[in-house]
């Protein structure tokens, strides 16, 4: 892999265009202003940015209708919808190096993530979705002799798709994948702290045949251009990833305006389960702490509340140190590091106040704590740990999107699932047995939309992603049940003589 010396070089050579993406063209807001994207790694501004607003989403809305109507693209055979999309996915791979410094740029994320996973993972996902484009049949319903009665989806129209910042080009693909494979105009507003990546595959996506006004980025803030997309009358859908309480705007949104259908993932509080027949507690440490600490805690699959029989916790503790003394914090383009900067200073002092709290309440602070390499102007926290964590502190029940995870105690297997279920959350949970009865019926009684066994992870692209209670509505990301889900069904009903 590249040093971090070379990595610097290739990030100084890089041309950073904060100009929005709308009608098929890079176009500064209707306003003129800009706002700054900053480096987590240092604070320093990267590039301006276009700071859209109503107007500049009603024109990106327009150019979308327009589009649509015409069939340029919902229109198209879908063999060929699948072909420029599978050119942008060999595109993403092609500017794989660009797309992954602007994401350890933007995000604070490691380079060896990004490009091992998110960037490669992004340009897969758009690939996934290309090849289901002419793969999925309609019906007819069995309705009588005299009858033939069609059961089709239609693309729904336009769809708004507002991303987080955690991680940005996996994210937009998830969205944009099954939304521009059946046929709609898509309008992505990325978050304000990662604009760059995004902007640049739409980019990639015009080169590679993708129709002027099919794809749109508006840039700005939530309250700014996100709140005007959900506002839109004419957007038929809003796709968001992000906090549980901005994905309850959108609902408001949709209930003041047009019904426009909404789809949310949200947050998690996500219990990861150890049972007590576990054997090999090396395994379970090394997932454990890939749960934890994986892109610094900024993941809302993140296990960050491990649940652990009383006569193994230490144990597991030790093992759970030993790793983590592995996991580099430091400079996000040195491929060495594991943990890199978090996103903003005003999160990196949301973390920090996590940590102070879970102190006043009686916590046990097994590892961690501290703000790191403050020196670099970066906003970085170690990874930390809390042991003697009850189910009723605010440590345990508060998504803290850091990397911070909570050990809890239980006694038996009954009092494990009642807390692992404690928690509006239901995103995501990890389960460790040696018993397969135990795999199976446990599985079923933990309330999450994932539930991985022996394993931490999120599935697969084959595999739908999304949440019980206030993680998720409407829908889910990923896998042949995302394209259902920016579709309309119709019912054609055709009376015989």
């Amino acid at each position: 892999m590249t040093t971090l010396n070379e990595w610097k070089q290739k990030a100084a050579a890089l041309s950073l265009d904060g100009r929005a993406f709308i009608g098929g063209a890079r176009c500064p807001s209707a306003s003129g202003e800009t706002f700054p994207t900053l480096n987590p790694a240092s604070g320093k501004t990267l590039a301006d940015v276009a700071y859209c607003d109503e107007k500049d989403v009603d024109r990106a809305v327009v150019a979308a209708r327009d589009a649509f109507e015409s069939g340029v693209w919902s229109k198209a055979a879908p063999a060929q919808r699948k072909a420029v999309l599978l050119k942008l996915a060999q595109l993403i791979e092609e500017h794989t190096d660009e797309l992954a410094v602007l994401e350890a740029l933007e995000a604070g994320k490691p380079i060896s993530e990004c490009l091992g996973l998110d960037i490669p993972e992004s340009a897969a996902c758009i690939r996934w979705h290309a090849e289901v484009t002419d793969k999925r049949y309609d019906a007819l319903s069995p309705s009588g002799a005299n009858v033939v009665s069609m059961i089709t989806r239609e693309a729904i129209g336009v769809v708004g798709a507002v991303l987080p910042w955690n991680f940005p080009a996996l994210m937009l693909a998830w969205k944009i994948g099954p939304a521009l494979s059946v046929g709609n105009s898509v309008i992505v507003k990325p978050a304000e702290q990662t604009s760059l990546a995004t902007l640049r595959i739409a980019d990639l996506a015009l080169e590679a045949g993708v129709p002027a006004g099919v794809f749109s980025v508006v840039t700005g803030t939530g309250e700014k251009a996100g709140q005007a997309l959900g506002l839109h009358p004419d957007v038929d859908l809003i796709a968001f990833t992000g906090s549980t309480e901005t994905g309850k705007r959108f609902l408001r949104y949709s209930a003041d305006t047009n019904l426009k259908r909404v789809i949310l993932e949200c947050g998690g509080k996500n219990p990861q389960v150890v049972l007590p027949d576990v054997a090999n507690l090396d395994a379970v440490a090394e997932q454990a702490v890939a749960a934890a600490f994986w892109n610094m805690g900024e993941n809302c699959s993140a296990g960050s509340r491990l649940l652990v029989h009383a006569d193994q916790k230490d144990a597991l503790l030790a093992k759970i140190k030993t790793v983590l003394e592995g996991w580099k914090t430091g400079d996000p383009l040195d491929p060495d590091v594991k943990l890199g900067a978090l996103i903003e200073q005003q999160h990196y002092e949301k973390v920090l106040g996590h940590i102070e709290k879970a102190k006043a309440e009686g916590a046990r602070l097994a590892a961690g704590g501290n703000a790191v390499l403050v020196e670099s102007g970066g906003w970085y926290v170690e990874p930390t740990i809390f042991d003697n964590v009850t189910p009723d502190m605010s440590i345990a029940r508060d998504e803290v999107f850091g990397p911070v995870l909570c050990v809890i105690e239980y006694k038996d297997i009954d009092e494990a699932v009642q807390i692992a279920n404690d928690t509006c959350y239901g995103l995501a949970a990890s389960l460790w047995t040696d018993n397969v009865n135990h795999a199976h019926k446990v599985a079923a009684r933990i309330r999450a939309g994932t539930v991985t066994v022996n394993c931490f992870g999120e599935g697969d692209l084959s595999t739908p992603f999304g949440g019980f209670k206030q993680s998720g509505f409407g829908g889910r990301d990923k896998s042949v049940y995302a394209h259902d889900q920016y579709c309309e069904l119709k019912t054609t009903w055709l009376k015989l003589d």
